[in-house]
């Protein structure tokens, strides 16, 4: 149990590590939650700094996510007293765990006041790490609804709610075995409920219209 709470509160502070407010003070000087959308993720940094300093963002984002399910879950030397459990479903629900934290410590990190991003990118970096192909197709659904829209939250939130279905679908309809399936598709539910929630403003900025639209242009 110490192992565990060890591996949770590692994840949490990785997940913790405020990369846009870094990112913005060292680029600019600036403190990105007084800017823009007044959001600490990567969105908001794109929209203030420029794609550049917003892709960056996102990905290592991302990567702190992947950090913990690759590297900090595999810290671990117990097993879980699961009946019917096999070696893999232990791991994979210590991955999952790892990789909530990391999500939960982005969205409230520790560094800066319990007010971080809203966990997309950090999400993603966990499960591209465990469900690769069906990431990728999600992401697909996210690129489209971008490049149709223009807005990143809408294709942040349906590409989200997407995955608990294609995870469906493929496993379902076109019989492909998804190893940790049944782990793994609740996680996924839970992801995309704390998405649609970290997310809730925007839900109703959408519904009113006045949601803003991504620009590839730097704000002055």
């Amino acid at each position: 149990m110490l192992n565990l709470i060890f591996i949770i509160l590692l994840s949490y502070l990785v997940g913790s590590i405020p990369t846009s407010i870094i990112v913005s003070k060292l680029a600019n000087g600036i403190d990105i939650r007084k800017h823009g959308s007044g959001n600490a993720g990567g969105t908001n940094v794109f929209r203030v700094l420029g794609w550049k300093y917003g892709v960056f963002v996102i990905l290592f984002d991302a990567l702190k996510g992947a950090i913990a399910v690759v590297i900090i879950s595999r810290l671990y030397l117990g097993s879980f007293p699961f009946p019917n459990a096999t070696p893999f479903d232990d791991f994979t629900l210590v991955q999952i765990i790892s990789g909530l934290f990391a999500v939960v410590g982005h969205i409230w990190t520790v560094f800066a006041g319990f007010k971080g991003g809203k966990g997309i990118a950090t999400g993603l970096g966990i499960l591209i790490t465990i469900i690769t192909v069906d990431m990728l197709i999600a992401l697909g659904v996210f690129i489209l609804v971008v490049t149709l829209s223009r807005y990143v939250s809408l294709g942040s939130i349906l590409a989200a709610v997407s995955i608990p279905f294609i995870l469906i679908i493929r496993e379902n309809i076109f019989n492909v075995h998804i190893y940790g399936y049944g782990t793994i598709l609740p996680f996924s539910f839970a992801i995309a409920l704390l998405i649609l929630f970290t997310h809730r403003n925007n839900i109703k900025r959408l519904m009113l219209g006045i949601e803003s639209k991504i620009s590839l242009k730097k704000n002055k």
